[in-house]
C-alpha cells in the first residue's frame, strides 16, 4: 500500500522559507518519479514540481521557478520541497504524489501572511 506522509508546513511571512518533507513507504521509492502538487483555497489541484527517480530531472510550474527546489533522498525514502521567497498566493495544502497518482495523504498546510 502506497503511504505518503507530508510534513513541514506552517505560517510564514511573505519572503519567508519552509522545507516540506514527504515520507514514503509501501512502494519502490527509488525507482518512482515523484511530484508535489498543491490546492489553494477555492481552487483546483495544481502541479508544482516533478523530480525523476534519481533526482537528475526536475521541473517546476512557472510561478515557483527560482523560488522552490525539489529534491529527494532515496536512502531515506523521503521527498523534499524547499520553499523560498514565499508569496501570499503560495498559500495552499501541499501534497506529494507518485507519478500518475493522486494525493493520498493529509497534506501539509502552508500559510503566507503578514
Amino acid at each position: 500500500e502506497v503511504r505518503l506522509v507530508e510534513s513541514g508546513g506552517g505560517l510564514v511571512q511573505p519572503g519567508g522559507s519552509l522545507r516540506l518533507s514527504c515520507a514514503a513507504s509501501g512502494f519502490s521509492f527509488s525507482t518512482t518519479v515523484m511530484k508535489w502538487v498543491r490546492r489553494a483555497p477555492g481552487k483546483e489541484l495544481e502541479w508544482v514540481s516533478t523530480i525523476g527517480y534519481n533526482g537528475r530531472y526536475t521541473a517546476y510550474v512557472d510561478s515557483v521557478k527560482g523560488r522552490f527546489t525539489i529534491s529527494r533522498d532515496n536512502a531515506k525514502n523521503t521527498l523534499y520541497l524547499q520553499l523560498g521567497g514565499l508569496k501570499v498566493e503560495d498559500r495552499a495544502i501541499y501534497y506529494c504524489v507518485v507519478e500518475g497518482g493522486s494525493p493520498t495523504g493529509q497534506g501539509t498546510q502552508v500559510t503566507v501572511s503578514a
